[in-house]
Protein backbone atom coordinates (compact mmCIF):
# COMPACT_ATOMS: atom_id res chain seq x y z
CA UNK A 1 0.00 0.00 0.00
CA UNK A 2 0.91 3.59 0.18
CA UNK A 3 0.81 6.07 -2.25
CA UNK A 4 -0.33 10.14 -3.08
CA UNK A 5 -2.92 12.19 -3.98
CA UNK A 6 -1.98 14.81 -5.89
CA UNK A 7 -5.50 17.35 -5.45
CA UNK A 8 -5.73 20.20 -7.83
CA UNK A 9 -8.65 22.66 -6.77
CA UNK A 10 -10.02 26.18 -6.94
CA UNK A 11 -11.51 27.68 -4.04
CA UNK A 12 -14.44 28.87 -6.72
CA UNK A 13 -15.22 25.42 -7.18
CA UNK A 14 -17.92 23.67 -5.09
CA UNK A 15 -17.09 20.06 -5.59
CA UNK A 16 -13.28 21.33 -4.62
CA UNK A 17 -14.33 22.59 -1.73
CA UNK A 18 -16.74 18.81 -0.18
CA UNK A 19 -13.06 17.22 -1.67
CA UNK A 20 -11.42 19.13 0.54
CA UNK A 21 -13.57 17.96 3.53
CA UNK A 22 -13.50 14.45 3.34
CA UNK A 23 -9.27 14.09 2.67
CA UNK A 24 -9.13 16.68 5.54
CA UNK A 25 -11.43 14.33 7.29
CA UNK A 26 -9.87 11.09 6.44
CA UNK A 27 -6.51 12.58 6.77
CA UNK A 28 -5.39 10.84 9.85
CA UNK A 29 -6.33 7.32 8.56
CA UNK A 30 -5.01 7.79 4.76
CA UNK A 31 -1.47 9.03 6.75
CA UNK A 32 -1.83 5.68 8.77
CA UNK A 33 -2.26 3.82 5.14
CA UNK A 34 1.02 5.77 4.04
CA UNK A 35 -0.77 7.59 1.46
CA UNK A 36 0.34 11.66 1.04
CA UNK A 37 -1.61 14.27 0.24
CA UNK A 38 -0.73 17.52 -2.04
CA UNK A 39 -3.66 20.48 -2.41
CA UNK A 40 -2.60 22.35 -5.30
CA UNK A 41 -4.52 26.01 -5.60
CA UNK A 42 -5.21 26.36 -9.72
CA UNK A 43 -7.45 28.56 -11.64
CA UNK A 44 -10.87 26.67 -12.76
CA UNK A 45 -11.47 28.92 -15.37
CA UNK A 46 -7.96 28.69 -17.00
CA UNK A 47 -8.79 24.83 -16.94
CA UNK A 48 -11.64 24.93 -18.37
CA UNK A 49 -10.17 27.12 -21.20
CA UNK A 50 -7.51 25.09 -21.15
CA UNK A 51 -9.51 21.91 -22.10
CA UNK A 52 -12.43 23.21 -23.99
CA UNK A 53 -14.62 22.77 -21.00
CA UNK A 54 -17.89 24.71 -20.46
CA UNK A 55 -19.20 25.92 -16.63
CA UNK A 56 -21.96 23.39 -15.77
CA UNK A 57 -24.37 26.04 -15.43
CA UNK A 58 -24.08 27.48 -19.16
CA UNK A 59 -25.74 24.37 -20.24
CA UNK A 60 -29.62 24.87 -19.09
CA UNK A 61 -29.81 21.01 -18.48
CA UNK A 62 -26.93 20.04 -17.01
CA UNK A 63 -27.75 23.23 -14.83
CA UNK A 64 -31.06 22.05 -13.66
CA UNK A 65 -29.55 18.66 -12.97
CA UNK A 66 -26.90 20.22 -10.71
CA UNK A 67 -29.20 21.95 -8.39
CA UNK A 68 -30.16 18.38 -7.00
CA UNK A 69 -26.88 16.47 -7.80
CA UNK A 70 -24.72 19.29 -5.14
CA UNK A 71 -27.76 19.46 -2.64
CA UNK A 72 -27.17 15.49 -2.35
CA UNK A 73 -23.35 16.30 -2.55
CA UNK A 74 -23.39 18.92 0.28
CA UNK A 75 -25.83 16.37 2.43
CA UNK A 76 -22.67 13.97 2.92
CA UNK A 77 -21.44 16.28 5.08
CA UNK A 78 -23.43 16.79 8.32
CA UNK A 79 -23.64 20.23 9.40
CA UNK A 80 -22.09 22.05 6.35
CA UNK A 81 -24.47 24.99 5.41
CA UNK A 82 -23.56 26.19 1.39
CA UNK A 83 -25.03 28.82 -0.53
CA UNK A 84 -24.02 29.82 -3.95
CA UNK A 85 -23.16 33.38 -4.31
CA UNK A 86 -25.90 35.13 -6.57
CA UNK A 87 -23.43 36.57 -9.18
CA UNK A 88 -20.91 33.05 -9.02
CA UNK A 89 -19.21 33.88 -12.41
CA UNK A 90 -17.71 37.41 -11.14
CA UNK A 91 -16.84 36.23 -7.64
CA UNK A 92 -14.91 33.09 -9.63
CA UNK A 93 -11.97 35.22 -10.38
CA UNK A 94 -10.00 34.02 -7.56
CA UNK A 95 -6.71 34.75 -9.05
CA UNK A 96 -5.54 36.44 -6.47
CA UNK A 97 -6.41 34.52 -3.13
CA UNK A 98 -5.03 31.95 -5.28
CA UNK A 99 -1.60 33.48 -5.56
CA UNK A 100 -1.54 33.99 -1.65
CA UNK A 101 -2.16 30.37 -1.13
CA UNK A 102 0.83 29.90 -3.18
CA UNK A 103 2.63 31.98 -1.27
CA UNK A 104 2.01 30.61 2.10
CA UNK A 105 1.97 26.71 0.85
CA UNK A 106 5.81 27.78 -0.27
CA UNK A 107 6.97 29.64 2.65
CA UNK A 108 4.87 28.66 5.98
CA UNK A 109 3.93 25.33 7.60
CA UNK A 110 1.66 23.42 5.54
CA UNK A 111 -0.28 22.08 9.00
CA UNK A 112 -0.52 24.82 10.39
CA UNK A 113 -0.38 28.12 7.89
CA UNK A 114 -1.24 26.24 4.34
CA UNK A 115 -3.99 23.95 4.98
CA UNK A 116 -6.32 26.36 7.64
CA UNK A 117 -6.22 29.01 5.39
CA UNK A 118 -7.11 27.20 2.14
CA UNK A 119 -10.19 25.94 4.38
CA UNK A 120 -11.20 28.88 5.82
CA UNK A 121 -10.95 30.79 2.13
CA UNK A 122 -13.51 27.91 1.03
CA UNK A 123 -15.27 28.49 3.71
CA UNK A 124 -15.55 32.16 3.37
CA UNK A 125 -16.73 32.07 -0.41
CA UNK A 126 -19.51 29.29 0.08
CA UNK A 127 -20.78 29.95 3.38
CA UNK A 128 -23.47 33.32 3.56
CA UNK A 129 -23.06 35.59 3.04
CA UNK A 130 -20.30 34.46 0.84
CA UNK A 131 -17.46 36.91 0.88
CA UNK A 132 -15.75 38.48 -2.16
CA UNK A 133 -12.25 37.37 -2.77
CA UNK A 134 -11.79 39.04 -5.74
CA UNK A 135 -10.43 42.05 -4.39
CA UNK A 136 -7.41 43.30 -2.39
CA UNK A 137 -9.44 44.39 0.50
CA UNK A 138 -11.81 41.22 0.59
CA UNK A 139 -8.82 39.30 0.27
CA UNK A 140 -7.13 41.22 3.36
CA UNK A 141 -10.37 41.00 5.47
CA UNK A 142 -10.89 37.05 4.72
CA UNK A 143 -6.86 36.77 5.33
CA UNK A 144 -7.27 38.93 9.08
CA UNK A 145 -9.73 36.63 9.88
CA UNK A 146 -8.02 33.11 9.70
CA UNK A 147 -8.48 31.17 12.87
CA UNK A 148 -5.20 30.15 14.61
CA UNK A 149 -5.40 26.25 14.56
CA UNK A 150 -6.09 25.01 18.39
CA UNK A 151 -7.96 27.86 19.22
CA UNK A 152 -11.48 27.93 20.14
CA UNK A 153 -13.96 30.32 22.86
CA UNK A 154 -12.59 33.43 24.18
CA UNK A 155 -8.68 31.61 23.58
CA UNK A 156 -9.43 31.92 20.02
CA UNK A 157 -6.28 33.28 18.04
CA UNK A 158 -5.97 34.79 14.53
CA UNK A 159 -3.13 33.24 12.28
CA UNK A 160 -1.39 36.71 10.68
CA UNK A 161 -1.05 39.45 11.91
CA UNK A 162 -1.71 42.68 9.84
CA UNK A 163 1.73 43.02 8.97
CA UNK A 164 1.79 39.12 7.43
CA UNK A 165 -1.74 40.32 5.54
CA UNK A 166 0.39 42.92 3.97
CA UNK A 167 3.83 41.12 3.33
CA UNK A 168 1.35 37.92 1.75
CA UNK A 169 -0.92 40.16 -0.37
CA UNK A 170 2.54 41.70 -1.81
CA UNK A 171 3.90 38.64 -2.57
CA UNK A 172 1.06 37.56 -4.08
CA UNK A 173 1.62 40.37 -6.65
CA UNK A 174 5.40 39.07 -7.56
CA UNK A 175 6.06 37.07 -10.67
CA UNK A 176 7.34 34.50 -8.38
CA UNK A 177 3.45 33.85 -7.46
CA UNK A 178 1.80 34.48 -10.66
CA UNK A 179 4.33 31.62 -12.15
CA UNK A 180 3.26 29.67 -9.83
CA UNK A 181 -0.18 29.77 -9.79
CA UNK A 182 0.32 29.13 -13.54
CA UNK A 183 2.71 26.45 -13.49
CA UNK A 184 -0.10 24.44 -11.23
CA UNK A 185 -2.50 25.08 -13.32
CA UNK A 186 -1.00 23.79 -16.11
CA UNK A 187 0.32 20.68 -14.57
CA UNK A 188 -3.44 19.95 -13.77
CA UNK A 189 -4.15 20.28 -17.58
CA UNK A 190 -1.10 18.14 -18.53
CA UNK A 191 -2.69 15.03 -16.76
CA UNK A 192 -5.72 15.87 -18.48
CA UNK A 193 -7.48 17.97 -15.95
CA UNK A 194 -10.85 19.54 -17.67
CA UNK A 195 -12.02 19.95 -14.27
CA UNK A 196 -12.01 20.60 -10.20
CA UNK A 197 -11.09 18.57 -8.37
CA UNK A 198 -9.15 16.95 -10.33
CA UNK A 199 -6.75 13.97 -8.53
CA UNK A 200 -3.87 12.64 -9.62
CA UNK A 201 -3.25 9.63 -7.38
CA UNK A 202 0.07 6.94 -7.89
CA UNK A 203 -0.07 3.72 -5.94
CA UNK A 204 2.88 2.18 -3.67
CA UNK A 205 4.13 0.24 -6.72
CA UNK A 206 4.23 3.54 -9.16
CA UNK A 207 0.86 3.37 -11.10
CA UNK A 208 -0.21 6.39 -11.51
CA UNK A 209 -4.46 7.31 -12.55
CA UNK A 210 -6.68 10.34 -12.33
CA UNK A 211 -9.68 10.91 -10.69
CA UNK A 212 -12.29 13.34 -11.26
CA UNK A 213 -14.86 15.17 -8.67
CA UNK A 214 -15.72 14.80 -4.93
CA UNK A 215 -17.68 11.50 -4.95
CA UNK A 216 -14.75 9.21 -6.39
CA UNK A 217 -13.00 7.95 -3.65
CA UNK A 218 -14.07 4.61 -3.35
CA UNK A 219 -12.63 4.05 -6.64
CA UNK A 220 -9.72 6.17 -5.47
CA UNK A 221 -8.86 3.73 -2.31
CA UNK A 222 -9.66 0.61 -4.57
CA UNK A 223 -6.72 1.72 -7.08
CA UNK A 224 -4.37 2.50 -3.78
CA UNK A 225 -5.20 -1.05 -2.24
CA UNK A 226 -7.05 0.47 0.57
CA UNK A 227 -9.91 -1.47 2.96
CA UNK A 228 -13.01 0.33 2.14
CA UNK A 229 -16.47 -0.02 2.91
CA UNK A 230 -18.74 0.01 -0.03
CA UNK A 231 -22.14 1.34 -0.79
CA UNK A 232 -24.51 -1.82 -0.57
CA UNK A 233 -28.26 -2.44 -0.36
CA UNK A 234 -29.49 -3.84 2.65
CA UNK A 235 -32.41 -5.65 2.79
CA UNK A 236 -35.93 -4.68 4.48
CA UNK A 237 -36.00 -4.53 7.91
CA UNK A 238 -32.02 -5.10 8.05
CA UNK A 239 -31.77 -2.78 10.92
CA UNK A 240 -28.50 -1.66 9.80
CA UNK A 241 -27.55 2.26 9.52
CA UNK A 242 -26.98 3.65 6.08
CA UNK A 243 -23.44 4.34 4.93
Amino acid sequence: MGGKIDCYLDIASLYSYLAFLDLRKNSELLAAHNVEVEFHPVLLGAINAGSGNRPPWTLPAKAAYGFFDANRSIARHPGLTVQFPSDLMSRAKTVLPLRCLHHIKTTLPTTTHFLPTLQHLLHLFWAPPNADLTTVDGVAQALRSVPAPGGAGTARRLLFSDDEVQAILAAAGSDAMKSALKAATQAALDKGAFGAPWLWVVDGAGKEEPFFGSDRFHFVYEFLGLPYQAVRLLPPGGGEAKL
